[in-house]
């Protein structure tokens, strides 16, 4: 079309029937998500929008729904796709065929390692893809001033993103302390958010009601960190949208999903912040959020508006979560509604999988940059460094983990030691947690006690570990764990494996250390590897191990975490001695 007024003219004359349509989707049963039914029609299409339902004839292609249920395609609400460990592109090939064909990500992981370069790696590597991602700038880089980054963005690096077309708004504002003290750095990037009309995100897990009105008053609106009814409730009653997350870690709907009723549940929406690649793969993205609030006993039409209209509402995509005249032609076939099985993806009107396949063709691949591709720096260590003295009392404070949770719990208990210093102990479930800068060999390096892995022999690291993503790795004795941190080094950032001084299995994630450079198949078997190797060093829990470490660095979650600078209690914001 030539001009706005010529394709308007086009859209007007197929609604009125005038002309044929360029697409009439046939015998389905839509979904009305604005008024929760289902009604049988015909759907008219022009150049990716819907114009017109009623009865049409006339068209180019004609889609026989053959009375399958025809609803608005999903949306992911708060995703990083870096946690899926591919690029953006790869992370497509995974998610729409499960329906996502609109994602809103948080790069904020990429950005705390590689900063404006990693932030506008993400932004180019996004475009022209069938998955639509919009952007929320990240708020907290670095996350928080108790460990350290590879990158300091400041508002006035951000501003010069804030028109792009992709992005939205400002990413889940974190620093609490930063908020209740007015500090400039974090009112500075919501006040500029606020001048440019953009959206804001919270996360507020583990804070207080009063709490809550600072983030409301702040203009921030979502929160996707609520594990408890009540805190959801509180969300709600001040006028939050609240995000029910579905992630690999993190898995609140069971929890959450009693909250929505007919009357708060168009405040709710769907999201799965970090899933790995394996559990996007066999369980879902946000089709899993909806399939297991059914299951739970949520109408099927307000769990598709959940996924759908609240989520396009909640971030002023006006264009976006509905069938209907004026919306884009984003929209799903499924051929069972209790189960949420899709046949069929569109987006804007193109047919983009069919069956689990994912149609388009693949996008090319563009080499990346030093900046994002060597980004693991450390100076030598030695098993003397990984050394954790312990008092005579042999008591230390201990992180205890919760299995698919982000909340760990502070634990006192009596260590064992060898002159002087904290001996792994697999029999009491005692292991040694350490985390080593990468970014700026500062030397940084925290070393403290874990409970709950379960682990019997070995070591793993990764350099995925939030939100600085410095070095995190976990032993049972230090020459293991020595060997796991230093082959991070060798293969450019990823998860590794080690046992009796031997690497038994590994992924590289050259980029940024958080991603892959490779297929999604390729990293699927690395991962599936991984699994299968981590039985050798006695692991024999139901949850990921690796996941669940990469979240013990992260010290805006209670109640105790590790960073490069040391042990830090959530709870009164400070880092503590391990030893008592």
């Amino acid at each position: 079309m030539n001009s706005a007024k010529e394709q308007l003219t086009k859209d007007l004359n197929i609604a009125s029937k005038k002309i044929p349509a360029d697409m009439i989707i046939k015998n389905g049963k839509l979904l009305d998500v604005f008024n929760l039914e289902w009604i049988e029609a015909d759907v008219a299409i022009s150049d990716g929008k819907f114009v017109g339902i009623g009865h049409y004839n006339e068209a180019a292609q004609i889609i026989d729904a053959n009375n399958r249920y025809v609803c608005p395609s999903f949306i992911d609400g708060h995703v990083h796709i870096e946690s899926s460990m591919v690029t953006p592109g790869e992370y497509a090939k995974v998610v729409v065929p499960h329906g996502v064909t609109t994602v809103v990500t948080d790069p904020h992981e990429i950005a705390n390692v590689s900063g404006e370069e990693g932030l506008q790696f993400m932004l180019e590597n996004a475009e022209d893809l069938p998955l639509e991602v919009f952007f929320m700038l990240p708020s907290c880089v670095p996350a928080t001033p108790f460990e350290h980054s590879g990158a300091h963005l400041t508002a006035a690096d951000l501003e010069k993103y804030v028109t792009h077309p992709s992005v939205l708004g400002l990413a889940e504002v974190m620093d609490y302390p930063s908020l209740l003290h007015t500090k400039d750095n974090l009112l500075d990037k919501i006040t500029m958010i606020h001048q440019h009309g953009g959206k804001l995100d919270g996360h507020l897990a583990g804070l207080e009601n009063n709490a809550v009105n600072l983030f409301r008053t702040a203009g921030i609106t979502t929160d996707h960190e609520c594990t408890k009814e009540e805190e959801a409730l509180e969300r709600l009653r001040r006028g939050m949208y609240l995000m029910i997350r579905e992630g690999s870690a993190a898995k609140d709907l069971n929890a959450l999903i009693p909250v929505v009723t007919a009357h708060n549940a168009r405040r709710c929406l769907f999201c799965t912040d970090d899933k790995h690649l394996d559990e996007l793969i066999e369980e879902g993205s946000i089709d899993h959020n909806v399939r297991l609030s059914i299951q739970h006993g949520v109408s099927p039409q307000i769990a598709l508006q959940m996924a759908s209209l609240n989520a396009a509402e909640c971030y002023g995509l006006r264009s976006k979560g509905a069938i209907a005249p004026g919306y884009d032609a984003d929209f799903l076939l499924l051929e069972d509604l209790e189960k949420v099985k899709i046949s069929d993806v569109y987006k804007q009107g193109r047919h983009i999988s069919h069956n689990g396949t994912y149609t388009p063709h693949d996008a090319h691949k563009k080499k990346q940059a030093a900046p994002i591709t060597e980004t693991v720096h450390f100076s030598n260590l030695t098993e003397e460094q990984l050394k954790l003295p312990i008092s005579k009392a042999q008591q230390a404070h201990i992180i205890k983990i919760n299995p698919n949770q982000l909340l760990t719990n502070k634990l006192v208990e009596e260590v064992e030691t060898e002159n002087g210093f904290f001996v792994p102990s697999p029999d009491k479930d005692q292991l040694k947690l350490t985390v080593v800068e990468r970014h700026k060999k500062t030397g940084h390096l925290g070393v403290g006690i874990v409970k709950g892995f379960g682990l019997k022999d070995g070591a793993i690291a990764t350099t995925i570990a939030h939100d600085s993503h410095n070095i995190v790795a976990l032993g049972a004795n230090d020459p293991d764990l020595l060997k796991a941190i230093t082959t991070l080094k060798e293969i450019n950032g990823g998860l590794v494996i080690v046992k009796n001084g031997a690497v038994l299995s590994s992924l590289p994630l050259p980029i940024a250390g958080l991603m892959s450079d490779q297929s999604f198949p390729f990293v699927k078997e690395r991962l599936e590897h991984i699994g299968e190797t981590l039985p050798s060093l006695g692991f024999t829990k139901d949850f990921n191990p690796f996941l669940t470490l990469s979240f013990l660095t992260l010290p805006v979650i209670p109640s105790l975490k590790l960073t490069d600078m040391g042990l830090f209690d959530v709870e009164t914001f400070q880092h503590i001695e391990v030893s008592l």
